[in-house]
């Protein structure tokens, strides 16, 4: 949407913005989109589109588009399956697994990619999903459903997803065949301590069941199919981390980032955040 205000502060920077439907039956449209780019940065919008079967259609047109465009480097925000590392037990993180089902399309593709998945957004923290719940002693509770030592990947995406996509595009090593990491990866008991510290407030965690984070989280006006995804998704990180088996730290060393911690996210963050 080019009339968005984000949109129009790159225009008045000179950036060309094309706007273009990715549904399916425009492919005609997307492939226009990217001819003559070199390199296409692609994700979709899960929260916005609803079904894996929506997301999935969309993320195998822009690949195809891609192709046919013949564009130097499509860089694509992944996310691994859980479905497929739990041997299908932990079946409701659909976003997750339509993601997957993208990637596997684009190796199969030929087109040259390169891989950059976002891992928990920092905004988590603050609002959203795991947004604080303030009690009776003036202390905040996180309601993330996860063990105190699991390892979150985090991010401040407005501000550092940036930095890793054009890692994979410039930094030495990288480019098609890569896969930069994203977020500083710390445990969640980490993070409840450096909040307690940053705020001056103590932070401690909740850990809901399934129905009552659902019911929760629909309260705030997140539907229950998307409530129990996130709760499924924060299971498949304790057991088997964001990223698999993959190294946080030795990734990003190879692709040359130095990754913002928890601490200096939450120093950057606008006046009046934590109040």
């Amino acid at each position: 949407d080019v009339s968005k205000p984000s949109a129009q502060a790159w225009i008045q920077k000179g950036v060309l913005l094309r706007e273009v439907d990715i549904s399916p039956g425009k492919e005609a449209d997307v492939t226009k989109a990217f001819e003559g780019a070199d390199i296409v940065f692609a994700m979709t919008n899960a929260a916005e589109l609803g079904t894996k079967e929506k997301e999935v259609a969309q993320g195998k047109l822009m690949v195809d588009a891609a192709k046919t465009a013949q564009v130097r480097l499509f860089v694509w925000s992944n996310l691994d399956s859980p479905a497929k590392w739990s041997k299908g037990r932990l079946s409701a993180v659909w976003f997750s697994d339509s993601k997957a089902e993208i990637t596997d399309y684009l190796r199969d593709s030929d087109v040259p990619f390169a891989l950059v998945p976002a891992g928990v957004y920092f905004s988590n923290f603050v609002q959203g999903a795991a947004a604080r719940v303030k009690q009776p002693d003036g202390s905040y509770a996180l309601m993330l459903p996860c063990l105190p030592t699991t390892m979150l990947p985090i991010i401040d995406t407005a501000r550092d997803y940036g930095m890793h996509v054009r890692a994979a595009i410039e930094n030495s090593g990288m480019g098609p065949g890569s896969e930069v990491l994203t977020g500083v990866n710390i445990s969640y008991e980490d993070v409840l301590a450096q909040l307690s510290q940053f705020t001056g407030t103590k932070y401690t965690a909740y850990q809901a069941s399934r129905d009552e984070w659902v019911s929760i989280n629909e309260a705030r006006g997140i539907p229950a199919v998307f409530s129990a995804a996130l709760y499924e998704a924060y299971q498949f990180t304790t057991e088997f981390g964001c990223y698999g088996d993959k190294d946080v730290v030795a990734n990003q060393k190879a692709a040359g980032i130095t990754q913002l911690t928890f601490l200096e996210m939450c120093q950057n963050q606008s006046p009046g955040t934590f109040d």
